[in-house]
Order: C-alpha cells, then sequence, then structure tokens
C-alpha cells in the first residue's frame, strides 16, 4: 500500500476555502442564533439550514470541510445517546411491524412520486426513480452518474425535498400540539469532564469500527451506539453541554444549506414544480401508512411522523434530538430505510431503468 506524503496529509487548505467555512459557519450560527431568538420551532437547525441555503443560493461558495461534518455528526451521535436511560426502548416490540409499514411505504411512495414525474413532467424512468427514492443521497448521486440520468434534476428534487422536512416537520407538530417547541434541556444534566472523556473515546472508537465495516453513517450511528451502552448502563449521567448540542445542531443545518451552494438558479427554478408536486405526492402515500400506524400500535404520533418522514437520515435525527422525540425509534426506522433503499435501487434500477443507460455503463 502506498503511503500519502506528509505534505498532503497535513495540507493547509487556503486562505479562500478557510474563509468560506468561516463565512458559513458565521451565516449558519447567525440564523440558527436568530430563529432561537424568536422561539421558532427547530430553531437552531432550521435557522441555520434556511440561512445557510439562502446565502448558497444568492451565489456564495459555502462549504464545511469533511472533519467539521465529522465532528458534528459525532456530536450529535452522542447527544442522541445521552437520551436512552431517559425514554426507555418502549416501542422495541413494534419495530419488526413498523419496520416492515416502512419498507413498504417507501416502495410505494417512490413509485407514486416517479410516475408522476414520468407523467406530467416527462421524466424518463432512471431519473424520475432515482429522484422519488428518499435518503441515501450520495448513492442515489453515483448511479445517477452511472447510468446517465439527469443528476441536476434529481439534486433539486431531493435538496428540496430534506429543506422542506427540516423546516415545516417541526412548526407542523409544535403547532398540533404533537411536540414541544422546546425540549426540556434543562433536565438533562452535564457531564463531568472525565465522562466527557470517555464518552468522546467510546464514541469514536465505535464510529471507527463501523466505519471499516463500511456501515451506513457511522460517524453518527457509532456515536450514538457508544453514547446509548454508557448511558444505558449507567456508567455516564451526564450528556453534552448545551453549547456543543447547539453546535451540533448548529452544524447539521448548515450542512443541509451547502447542497444549494453548486446549484445554479435557474437549474433550481426549472425544477422546483417536480419537486413541490412529486414530494406531495411521497407525504401522502406516506401519512397513509403513519394512520395504519398509529391507529394500530401504542407507537407516538409524532415520533411515527419523523420516523416515516423521507428525509436524509441526520437531519431527521437532529430534529428528534430538538422535539424531544425517540431518537432509537426514528434512527433505527431511518437506518432500516437506507438499507432498503441502498440494496434494492441498483437492482430495480437495473431491471426498469432505460434501455439506453446501458450504452453508458
Amino acid at each position: 500500500m502506498s503511503l500519502i506524503p506528509l505534505s498532503m496529509a497535513f495540507a493547509v487548505p487556503s486562505r479562500a476555502k478557510t474563509l468560506n467555512v468561516f463565512e458559513t459557519l458565521a451565516i449558519g450560527g447567525a440564523g440558527g442564533a436568530l430563529f432561537l431568538w424568536a422561539n421558532l420551532p427547530g430553531g437552531l437547525i432550521s435557522g441555520a439550514m434556511i440561512a445557510v441555503g439562502a446565502a448558497a443560493i444568492a451565489g456564495r461558495p459555502l462549504s464545511l470541510p469533511p472533519i467539521l461534518t465529522q465532528s458534528v455528526l459525532l456530536l450529535l451521535g452522542i447527544s442522541l445517546g445521552s437520551l436512552v436511560s431517559r425514554q426507555l426502548l418502549q416501542h422495541m416490540g413494534t419495530y419488526p411491524l413498523t419496520v416492515g409499514l416502512l419498507a413498504l411505504a417507501t416502495f410505494c411512495s417512490t413509485l407514486g412520486s416517479s410516475v408522476y414525474l414520468q407523467r406530467m413532467h416527462g421524466w424518463d424512468r432512471t431519473s424520475a426513480f432515482l429522484a422519488a427514492s428518499p435518503g441515501a443521497l450520495s448513492q442515489i448521486t453515483m448511479l445517477a452518474i452511472e447510468r446517465g440520468a439527469d443528476v441536476s434534476a434529481i439534486a433539486v428534487v431531493q435538496t428540496m425535498r430534506v429543506i422542506i422536512l427540516t423546516a415545516a416537520l417541526p412548526l407542523l407538530l409544535t403547532l398540533t400540539g404533537l411536540a414541544p417547541s422546546s425540549p426540556p434541556t434543562a433536565a438533562i444534566a452535564v457531564a463531568s469532564p472525565f465522562e466527557l472523556a470517555g464518552l468522546i473515546a467510546a464514541a469514536v472508537a465505535v464510529a471507527l469500527l463501523l466505519r471499516l465495516m463500511n456501515f451506513p453513517a457511522s460517524w453518527m450511528f457509532g456515536a450514538m451506539i457508544g453514547s446509548s451502552v454508557l448511558h444505558g448502563t449507567g456508567m455516564v449521567e451526564g450528556g453534552l453541554p448545551p453549547s456543543l448540542r447547539g453546535i451540533a445542531l448548529i452544524g447539521i443545518g448548515a450542512l443541509i444549506g451547502t447542497r444549494f451552494a453548486r446549484m445554479k438558479t435557474s437549474v433550481l427554478l426549472s425544477h422546483v414544480n417536480a419537486a413541490l408536486a412529486s414530494f406531495a405526492i411521497a407525504i401522502a402515500i406516506s401519512a397513509a401508512f403513519v394512520g395504519v400506524i398509529v391507529l394500530s400500535t401504542h407507537v407516538g404520533f409524532a415520533d411515527t411522523i419523523v420516523a416515516f418522514a423521507p428525509g436524509a437520515m441526520d437531519a431527521m435525527l437532529a430534529l428528534a434530538l430538538t422535539l424531544h422525540i425517540d431518537p432509537i425509534f426514528v434512527g433505527a426506522h431511518h437506518l432500516s430505510r437506507f438499507v432498503f433503499v441502498t440494496i434494492a435501487t441498483p437492482g430495480i434500477i437495473h431491471l426498469f431503468g432505460r434501455p439506453q443507460d446501458d450504452v453508458d455503463d
């Protein structure tokens, strides 16, 4: 195995890239602080996302480097794991049923949105199906490139879905009284310096192990598992300081907002109608399955909505933390959908994708 030169391993980012990162964090922090001050639902994550997204659409070259992204996901995972001992795994017995219904809901909503994009907007089958597939954005993008699909159109639909869900879900759940607008963070004890060091060590260790196993979202889920074990066994009583939890939420929001950084306004506007309508179809189909679960099980309405929301795992788990919703239930279902989409999508595209795609393989 060839060795990476030290000059590359410790390469210093350019001044322009460094300024872009600081600008991203400053805009995200300002947006999050404004939403928090206004006591808006999902304040930190929604405010950071909207502020960074708006600046990115306006043409600012905003970005976050991998090391910051991984750190934010690690902090989010630790925060989610710290809730385990407080919420207990009361819904564990319903997981097989709800995960099975989630797989069916994912298939039905993807099919419905895909058919709509083909019939109403003239999309080819491959582009329509990839745009309609919820989550697993990196895998979807790679498949789109390999199969000669319309990558920019797919990116608009996928990004708009995450943006709408992240901004709208907190507002919806708060206005309907299904989730508190301000989670009782004061009731969450802060870990001692020794406990905090143990939490970080366990989170990093499990995350690296999962990364070696090519586990999806390894940084976030690894940290969540490590933190859950320490809290569930009573070895650690407290969680991260509120300031670090806030940094994690702002970071996730800013990360989502940067998806618009390389997207031209003309491309965004040309596909916005397709994105909104296909999203509405997916939500309507998912809502039917949510209704079945709420009526037939004892799972909470808010938990089910966030677990079945066709958004990115990191964003939905961050909302679970913000809205004080069961993170284990939500995480298990979003992970299940990620695995389902990752495994099923390539096979479906191979069988039903447009024939001319094979020329590009």
